[in-house]
């Protein structure tokens, strides 16, 4: 409820209005799915849920990352709220319905990598007992769900009516690049079979590319 509040301010205020569609469009493709999957978790795995909910990274690289990707998510939405304020943006309506879908396909892998590893968190660490998982969408790429993270961030900007926060997140794709390099190196001297899975699966994110 905190996070509804807070993103909704940070949108709403700038713009200088309620009557702000886009706005509403998009809290209600990022807090629902969480809400729903939030659920599940806590019924069927509250473990997990309890690992997704840690915040605190620990690797040096890995704060920095995360501490740039919030300041830039916090201001694509003032950059949103302004934009719709002084029309600085015209998104025309095809694309927007074309980022929505995308925003659901990316959520949509979310889920399924969720689904698929149970050693999943959202710090970079090993953990007892943890093994390499090397089925599902993990026999295709090593990253998935920064994959379904890339999507949901280059689709955010769209539904929300504006090419200036395409721009201000933009970075945020970049620094995911680095965050998966800097987690490769960590699973590959902390994570026994990591080396091999890599050698296995050559494409980190997006299939014969990278």
């Amino acid at each position: 409820l905190l996070g509804v509040f807070i993103t909704g301010a940070m949108l709403f205020i700038p713009a200088g209005t309620l009557d702000y569609n886009g706005a509403w469009l998009f809290m209600m493709l990022l807090f629902v799915p969480i809400l729903i999957v939030g659920i599940v978790l806590l019924v069927k795995d509250p473990e997990l849920l309890r690992k997704r909910l840690e915040m605190k990274e620990r690797e040096k690289t890995q704060k920095g990352v995360v501490g740039l990707s919030t300041l830039l998510l916090i201001g694509s939405f003032i950059v949103a709220g302004f934009d719709f304020r002084h029309h600085w943006s015209h998104v025309p309506d095809t694309i927007t319905i074309a980022a929505f879908v995308v925003l659901l396909i990316g959520y949509a892998l979310y889920a399924e990598v969720l689904r698929e590893n149970v050693f999943l968190s959202r710090v970079i660490e090993v953990q007892i007992g943890q093994h390499v998982i090397d089925t599902g969408l993990y026999a295709i790429v090593r990253h998935p769900m920064y994959l379904a993270v890339t999507l949901i961030y280059l689709s955010m900007p769209l539904v929300l009516g504006s090419w200036w926060v395409l721009m201000v997140i933009l970075p945020c794709v970049l620094l995911l690049l680095i965050r998966i390099k800097n987690e490769e190196h960590v699973l590959c001297q902390k994570l026994p079979g990591y080396t091999n899975y890599m050698k296995r699966t050559r494409y980190r994110m997006i299939p014969f590319v990278w």
